[in-house]
């Protein structure tokens, strides 16, 4: 698993904007007039259309908030999960690498959007005792189990009593989880995780777990707790 200084991720983003040729942009324009949505990020499943991504929004973030709701979410990308957060008061978009946020403010740069460049674990200029909700898609399964006691830690101190928070992370014990792991060719930085360990880090800094899904997902599992 590469640190939190790999270009993965930017890596990821250079090669979206390369598919974008002549052509692809004139394509992009079509769908746009046409209310397609089509944005970096849709490569990996549109929560639209591909059913476990559509139970994931529907089950795990619909359900936990509405118009008055301040929301975090960490590793935004292009806007994959951010554009059906977009009812909420407030959403904070924490991101490690500003070209990713820069990509989202090309899609959303709305009044109620905050792009919040981080370093790596940290939520800079969000108060205390003020998100009702934080949702991470595709982040943290890249996180070594280091980097995600810190943002436990940090996480902590920004919840409600009724706040949720709910995180996919990647699961060795599934096989497509575990080849992505062991094959680096092949991984995209996939960490070395699975629910037993999860479920520990997270009770162990004093969180209550509400629900887990270990099924949905093909190479990982979704937990949601809270304080």
């Amino acid at each position: 698993m590469p640190d939190l200084n790999t270009p993965l991720h930017l890596d990821m983003l250079q090669r979206a904007r390369k598919r974008l040729t002549l052509t692809a942009r004139v394509k992009k324009a079509i769908k746009i007039l046409l209310g397609k949505e089509d944005f970096y990020g849709l490569e990996w499943g549109d929560p639209n259309k591909i059913d476990p991504l559509r139970y994931i929004k529907d089950h795990f973030l619909l359900p936990y908030f509405d118009s008055s709701s301040k929301i975090i979410e960490i590793g935004p990308g292009g806007g994959r999960w951010t554009r059906y957060m977009l009812k909420a008061s407030k959403v904070f978009a924490v991101d490690f690498y500003q070209p990713v946020l820069n990509e989202l403010a090309k899609n959303y740069n709305l009044p109620n959007i905050k792009f919040i460049k981080n370093n790596g674990s940290d939520f800079p200029n969000i108060k205390e005792n003020s998100i009702d909700l934080i949702f991470s898609f595709g982040t943290f399964v890249h996180l070594d189990i280091e980097i995600i006691q810190e943002y436990l830690n940090n996480i902590k101190p920004l919840l409600k009593s009724s706040s949720n928070v709910i995180i996919q992370y990647s699961d060795k014990t599934k096989p497509l989880g575990y080849e992505r792991i062991v094959n680096s060719r092949d991984n995209r930085g996939f960490s070395d995780n699975d629910p037993e360990k999860m479920r520990k880090l997270i009770q162990a800094h004093g969180y209550k777990i509400y629900e887990e899904d270990t099924k949905t997902m093909w190479h990982s599992s979704i937990i949601r707790f809270g304080l």
